[in-house]
């Protein structure tokens, strides 16, 4: 009974020393796991912020690749049609043949009939390349324009 009393006189019991310190790992823990909880929910969005920019700029680089081939290819077309203008521009019946169609000349006892032909009309878009239309105009431009002004990006 004498180290009893003694332990209340000088302070605090022994069950109480080890409650403050098991108080205070616990402290330290709750904290350390806040921090970490806090750290991970910043690298999850800033994951999700960088997936969403990348799938703008994708859309957006697609679109442009996609005019860029078409370009292309009617440019290879409208280079073979020059070729083949300039390989048969000396001869009398491409000059003929070019004072009928491109200048709307007649020969001689000819009358000129001029025939229209209407515009092929073009097939209504599908719900998804409005959306991917939509999506490149109002957001995916945007968001480029915005980020990477002088178009250093590199679409390999």
């Amino acid at each position: 009974m004498a180290l009893e009393n003694q332990d209340t006189i000088y302070g605090d019991s022994l069950k109480n020393k080890t409650r403050k310190k098991q108080k205070k790992s616990r402290r330290k823990v709750k904290f350390y796991y806040t921090f970490m909880t806090f750290v991970l929910v910043f690298c999850v969005i800033q994951m999700g912020w960088s997936a969403f920019f990348n799938i703008c700029k994708l859309v957006s680089y697609s679109d442009k690749l996609a005019k860029s081939k078409e370009l292309k290819e009617q440019a290879l077309v409208k280079n073979k049609q020059l070729k083949n203008e300039i390989e048969n521009f000396n001869s009398m019946q491409k000059v003929e043949s070019i004072a009928r169609n491109n200048l709307k000349m007649a020969g001689e006892n000819e009358v000129l009939v001029i025939i229209n032909t209407p515009e092929e009309k073009t097939p209504p878009k599908t719900k998804k390349e409005e959306f991917i239309e939509f999506f490149k105009k109002n957001v995916a431009d945007k968001l480029i324009h915005n980020n990477d002004p002088h178009g250093d990006f590199i679409l390999q």
